[in-house]
């Protein structure tokens, strides 16, 4: 049986109930998640077994976040406890021409905090097939970054397949790095990229070639071939790029789709008509946990692709930051059953 290792911060997410803004609100919704918190769960729904690795305060709010996640099956054996706090981010909920709008809160957190040498990622990767980061834990200080590049030179080591979800984040880089300072190490030691082409620009100055990728509801996907193929000359370990396209004709109505290049076939995704979205958050984790899955159970790239586009499809119609779906239903949405009937 395959297993996955996911490392980064799991936080607490608060939001005002439905659609209020943040001065509208006199309360919030308690939900505990983050960007590889949220792919680990997604393997654990689909029965693949994972291990989420982080830095996790030793206290009750700690004790709550990690009781979230033992609840969907992940497993939490190498957690590290310590830090001041748990990272919390504000998310107020967009609808129609509004916009999201996320606050970050993660100043001396428990991940914030983690420094080289803390974490014995020998035992944490024994047996392991699969080990996942995202371009969020990075961000948060050069701790984290330091951690997760021991993880990724371990990894290689052991000749596990590692993969990364770039997730350019502005409001993270805080700490005195650029993103250029600190990715290409990390990405250096990656099999699969998974993106978009603002990720590609912030991180590492790629753009697309002869083509306008300018941010519409119209998203040509023949248009990134050159990023994959630029990634893929950058960092010659990458066997696959993978590329999701979001068309945002409104806050509660975008289009969905991706593309896999993986050094020889550009294989596009169907397009998902996301009418009545319930809560975007997480759209990339769950792509990114139906991409694991997929990549680990079909041997087939269009397949993979498929599922994974499905699996976030479907994500969109759920609250919080997790993708709560079994493999059944994702390949129900593959199969052509977007009725949403009734299942008695």
């Amino acid at each position: 049986m395959e297993k996955v290792i996911t490392f980064g911060e799991i936080m607490l997410r608060l939001s005002p109930p439905g659609y209020l803004r943040f001065n509208q609100a006199h309360s919030f919704d308690a939900i505990y998640g983050g960007g590889e918190s949220n792919v680990a769960v997604s393997l654990a729904n689909y029965g693949i077994p994972v291990s989420f690795v982080s830095r996790i305060p030793n206290n009750d709010i700690g004790d709550a976040a990690m009781q979230a996640l033992r609840g969907r099956k992940v497993n939490l054996d190498h957690i590290q406890r310590g830090g001041e706090r748990l990272g919390i981010y504000f998310c107020e909920s967009g609808a129609m021409s509004r916009g999201a709008k996320v606050i970050y809160d993660r100043a001396h957190s428990g991940m914030a905090t983690i420094e080289a040498g803390m974490i014995d990622w020998e035992k944490v990767l024994e047996g392991a097939t699969w080990f996942h980061w995202t371009g969020i834990t990075p961000a948060v200080s050069q701790g984290a970054a330091d951690a997760c590049l021991e993880a990724v030179q371990v990894a290689n080591k052991l000749g596990i397949t590692v993969s990364t979800d770039l997730n350019y984040r502005k409001n993270l880089w805080k700490y005195g790095k650029k993103p250029s300072d600190i990715m290409p190490d990390l990405v250096a030691g990656c099999d699969v990229i998974l993106g978009n082409e603002e990720d590609a620009e912030k991180h590492f100055d790629i753009h697309p070639l002869g083509v306008d990728v300018t941010q519409g509801h119209t998203m040509e996907a023949t248009a990134y071939r050159s990023v994959c193929e630029q990634l893929m000359a950058r960092f010659p370990k990458c066997k696959k790029v993978i590329i999701t396209l979001r068309g945002s004709l409104s806050a509660s109505h975008n289009t969905w789709s991706g593309v896999l290049y993986n050094g020889t076939d550009m294989i596009q995704s169907p397009s998902y008509n996301l009418t009545h979205i319930v809560d975007r958050v997480g759209g990339g984790d769950s792509f990114m946990g139906g991409l694991i899955y997929g990549l680990l159970t079909y041997n087939n790239d269009e397949k993979a692709l498929r599922f994974a586009v499905a699996a976030s499809a479907l994500k969109h119609s759920i609250y919080g930051d997790a993708n709560l779906v079994s493999v059944q239903e994702v390949e129900n949405l593959m199969a052509g059953d977007a009725s949403g009937r009734v299942s008695r």
